[in-house]
């Protein structure tokens, strides 16, 4: 497959925005009524699946040979080796609580390879964009991971997960960890989020467990083409499969993820 990734990937900005402006309308109207479970903790709205069939038809507008991994099953179109990987609204708890922080996210893999990602933060109206070769952007703007070269001087994204509670005893060991040995730790409500801000540098590192790809595939890519590190709890590569993140900017890496291994591993 050659494709332009760059003119792709701008492509993909306006379908994320697209979808973006469509949560914002929606957002005064929900009730809750229009609030479904599908496990627990794990919600779901109208929003989310409207959205996602939105995201869909776009992209299979622009590239029809792919296939999807979606979050909400609007489509089960398997593809060959390219696929779509959608997250119509990451972040949905903060959604229907009125809590500003959730963002669409869209990526596109070959095999085990993200060609682009994007990650639209719909409050703050902030479309963060990467193609693999090109470097990152926000709102047309190159944005970098900061320059932070030790954890007492970072700030640090973490995520709490809602039903896997398996490891959390050595995960709130870890926690207490950083928040003795950096400058804190925040948790937002969306990995997507929190991935385009290590890029953008307003956070030095994130690191979570119990995550699906269409939560990190898009934002991985941005962290890494920003000048960032990312990989999973043991050093390796399988992030975006693999249910488990760190990503950091350089100077910090080393020194994070040789605690998470110790705590993890």
């Amino acid at each position: 497959m050659k494709k332009d990734y760059r003119q792709l990937c701008l492509h993909v900005c306006d379908v994320a925005r697209d979808a973006g402006q469509f949560i914002r309308d929606e957002m005064p109207r929900l009730s809750a009524s229009d609030i479904e479970s599908k496990g627990l903790h794990n919600y779901v709205t109208h929003v989310d699946t409207t959205a996602e069939k939105r995201i869909v038809k776009a992209l299979e507008h622009l590239l029809p040979e792919a296939g999807f991994i979606v979050e909400e099953d609007s489509i089960s179109k398997q593809g060959n080796a390219t696929r779509w990987v959608v997250d119509p609204l990451d972040g949905t708890t903060n959604f229907i609580h009125g809590l500003p922080c959730f963002s669409v996210s869209i990526a596109l893999m070959r095999h085990d390879k993200t060609l682009l990602g994007v990650v639209y933060e719909v409050n703050h109206d902030e479309c963060f964009y990467a193609w693999q070769g090109g470097g990152a952007y926000l709102n047309g703007n190159p944005i970098r991971v900061s320059s932070a070269d030790t954890l007492n001087d970072s700030l640090l994204a973490t995520g709490f997960p809602y039903y896997d509670y398996s490891l959390m005893e050595k995960y709130i060991d870890l926690l207490t960890w950083c928040l003795r040995n950096s400058q804190g730790v925040r948790r937002i409500g969306s990995a997507a989020v929190d991935l385009a801000y290590v890029a953008c540098g307003r956070f030095d590192g994130f690191f979570e467990y119990s995550l699906n790809p269409w939560d990190v595939a898009a934002g991985s890519l941005i962290v890494t083409e920003a000048g960032g590190k990312v990989t999973d709890f043991s050093g390796k590569n399988n992030f975006v499969f693999g249910k488990e993140i760190v990503a950091t900017n350089q100077g910090i890496y080393g020194e994070l993820i040789k605690k998470v291994k110790q705590t993890f591993n």
